[in-house]
């Protein structure tokens, strides 16, 4: 592939050369997905997790990033994770869900039943 910006190959070769890659199971958008990850808190370091439904995955290759969205009682709460943030030990898939777009901001405004998505 041709490059035709110079400071473009410069962050292709250092993405490459210094993020490592983990592996991570596929996911999109709809599905639920449980993401573990450390918290420092002084000196100490636990694990805390996160779990909510895929709204949008964006970017591609080493600087892709997905937006998990979970409501704490009746506040909706979304998280952005970059998907090489050096924090993630792991990701699970509890759900496969059957969305029809790739980018699901319309979940936003599902209240109770209509909030549901049907498994795949």
């Amino acid at each position: 592939m041709i490059n035709r910006h110079p400071m473009e190959a410069l962050v292709n070769f250092v993405q490459e050369e210094f993020i490592q890659k983990k592996d991570f199971p596929e996911f999109s958008a709809g599905d639920t997905i449980t993401v573990y990850y450390e918290i420092r808190e002084g000196d100490k370091v636990r694990t805390q997790f996160f779990r909510g439904v895929v709204i949008q995955i964006k970017g591609q290759g080493l600087s892709k990033s997905f937006t998990i969205r979970k409501m704490s009682g009746t506040v909706g709460v979304e998280r952005i994770f970059p998907l090489n943030l050096p924090t993630i030990q792991k990701i699970e898939i509890n759900k496969k869900g059957k969305v029809r777009r790739s980018r699901i901001y319309y979940f936003k405004q599902l209240r109770g039943k209509k909030a549901r998505i049907k498994e795949q």
